[in-house]
């Protein structure tokens, strides 16, 4: 998965809509309007990273580093209000002008701001908090930056100074949607006090705010050093503790006694609508809560299917739920020690990298790394993800892994783990977007989770194409992770859409899958307080396949599996529809040309 999603509609562009192709009349009136449309773009993406300083900071744009997003009720109103402009502004381009390329770019920047307009009235927005992350993993944003100069240390000092401003307005954000009735669940926000607890620290240096000062560059005079670590430290006693300690007090006395003592969207207010509407912005289709539940029921019947072929490969004797069993419990699936698992992981991706040439004409020039999930956070999040290289190019992709209980992370899973999350999986799609020239910045470095996370899914399943799964428990593995996502289409919409409660969640999981019970909990919490965003991987990879197989059927032995996958990342992340206007387009030019 990917480890953060960006939350207005300048860059959250997710919403379905009809890729048209258009003639225009003659080149001088194309590039006058794209000029327009540009500027537009231009004026946004600005914006956009004076609105997300975080963001922008951690994309090499440092005119924000010393400052926190502004979340205040006020300035999300004046987003919106925006947005409705820019909207405006959109309406006075003539799309039939613009060139290819810009039409693609309007009609996803249309997209983006319109599904933006309309969820504002759902007030999702009012969930700043859940136990997958917030504002207790704020300094973790130390991991992402270079810290190179003087006025590097310094803006994060000064950044330090302004988060009690940040929280506290987290904090009115949350009681906000208490008073609209707009809260997580119980279940999932009690793990969260935890969280806040263990960044309140005596010694300033356990903080995750004090990470920049380990560590200084060699030019860095002695007393420089110490006047850096001393005032951060004092910020961290006097205004960092401070902030958190308000937080937990908050959580604890007035957040969770608000919270929904049963799971589900349906509880909010509109919630029916609000989950419909989160369907549709991460799938990018129009499909319903129902028609995706019963997709995921087929694939779960046909996945079961395969899993059931390799259970007698093996010739285990027992039920297919022992079975299961087996793989939770059996030692020689599992490493004991943590430092182990992390260079099994970096073993096996550099066994990976060199195979990709077999499938790919176009590969990025940016490496990545694999790096263990921070400590603080392990044991309430999944088993991987990732995270984009910095725009500047500072910084590489990372592939971040859970070492958190190594007993519980099955060798059996790596290969299919680095596949989706390093290569050919987010890494080589994201990082190959953001190289991309003459794309405006929303579309290099944005995305939309179905075509992210499809794409990331559906390269798992390339892995025999890369030697992969040659053992049948690797193969298994690869199944299980394919199951897991055919699972979330009907646990998501059970528990969202059909009230179901956790535990029916947690046993219908179980019964499918053999990951281990601390994931399977962790997951289901997961899609408890991100409601849809787990439908869009499945949906975005069964419609590659789909693409797949047509290009497949209608080309015979042209079909040329390289230039069909660069086909599929030429224009970097779109909506579903558009992506298979590329493809059909790409299928008929080639036709034309034998």
């Amino acid at each position: 998965m990917l480890n953060r999603i960006c939350c207005h509609g300048l860059v959250l562009l997710l919403l379905s809509g009809m890729f048209v192709q258009a003639s225009f009349a003659g080149e001088p009136m194309a590039a006058d309007e794209s000029a327009k449309l540009h500027a537009i773009f231009e004026a946004a993406w600005k914006q956009y990273l004076a609105d997300e300083p975080t963001e922008a900071s951690q994309l090499g744009v440092h005119e924000y580093d010393a400052f926190w997003p502004d979340v205040s009720l006020g300035a999300i109103e004046k987003r919106h209000n925006r947005d409705l402009a820019f909207l405006g502004q959109l309406d006075q381009i003539e799309r039939a002008k613009l060139y290819r390329t810009d039409r693609i770019s309007y009609e996803l920047f249309r997209q983006g701001l319109e599904i933006s307009i309309a969820g504002y009235r759902f007030g999702g927005y009012l969930l700043p908090i859940n136990q997958r992350g917030g504002l207790q993993d704020a300094g973790n944003l130390a991991d992402a930056l270079r810290f190179e100069k003087e006025s590097d240390y310094e803006a994060w000092l000064e950044r330090m100074a302004n988060f009690p401003t940040y929280a506290d307005q987290t904090i009115a954000l949350m009681r906000e949607g208490m008073r609209r009735g707009i809260v997580h669940a119980e279940v999932v926000m009690k793990r969260v006090p935890r969280q806040v607890e263990a960044q309140i620290v005596d010694d300033p240096a356990e903080s995750m705010f004090y990470q920049p000062f380990e560590r200084f560059p060699k030019s860095f005079a002695t007393e420089t050093q110490e006047r850096l670590r001393q005032n951060a430290s004092r910020l961290i006693l006097k205004r960092i503790n401070p902030a958190y300690e308000r937080l937990l007090a908050f959580l604890q006395q007035e957040y969770l006694p608000a919270c929904h003592d049963e799971v589900g969207f349906w509880q909010m207010p509109d919630g029916k609508e609000f989950y419909a509407f989160e369907a549709r912005r991460f799938t990018t289709t129009d499909l319903t809560p129902g028609e995706i539940h019963e997709i995921g029921l087929r694939e779960v019947a046909r996945i079961r299917g395969e899993m059931e072929q390799i259970v007698e490969e093996v010739e285990w004797q027992g039920t297919f739920r022992e079975f299961l069993d087996h793989l939770r419990t059996d030692p020689k699936f599992y490493y004991d020690d943590p430092q182990e698992l992390l260079e099994g992981y970096r073993s096996l991706c550099k066994r990976i990298d060199p195979q990709l040439v077999k499938l790919f004409g176009r590969l990025p020039r940016m490496p990545y790394g694999v790096e263990p999930i921070p400590e603080a956070m392990a044991p309430d999040t999944t088993t991987a993800y990732y995270r984009q290289p910095a725009a500047d190019g500072s910084r590489a992709g990372t592939y971040f892994v859970n070492l958190y209980k190594p007993e519980t992370r099955p060798k059996y899973e790596m290969e299919v783990l680095s596949a989706h999350e390093a290569v050919p999986g987010h890494h080589l799609q994201i990082a190959l977007a953001m190289e991309m020239e003459g794309l405006p910045e929303f579309r290099r470095y944005s995305g939309y989770t179905s075509y992210v996370e499809g794409w990331a899914l559906y390269s798992e399943g390339l892995g025999e194409e890369l030697g992969l799964y040659e053992d049948p428990y690797s193969k298994f593995g690869q199944l299980t992770y394919e199951m897991w996502r055919a699972v979330r289409l009907v646990v998501d919409t059970g528990i969202h859409e059909k009230r179901w409660p956790r535990q029916q969640a947690i046993d219908f999981f179980a019964a499918n899958t053999p990951k281990p019970i601390l994931d399977i909990e962790n997951e289901v919490d997961r899609y408890i307080a991100w409601p849809g965003q787990a439908l869009a991987y499945k949906i975005g990879e069964l419609k590659i396949k789909e693409l797949r197989a047509r290009a497949e059927a209608e080309l015979g032995d042209r079909f040329d599996i390289r230039a069909f996958h660069d086909t599929i990342l030429a224009e970097g992340a779109v909506t579903l529809d558009i992506l298979e206007s590329q493809i059909d387009n790409w299928i008929a030019e080639q036709k034309q040309d034998g």
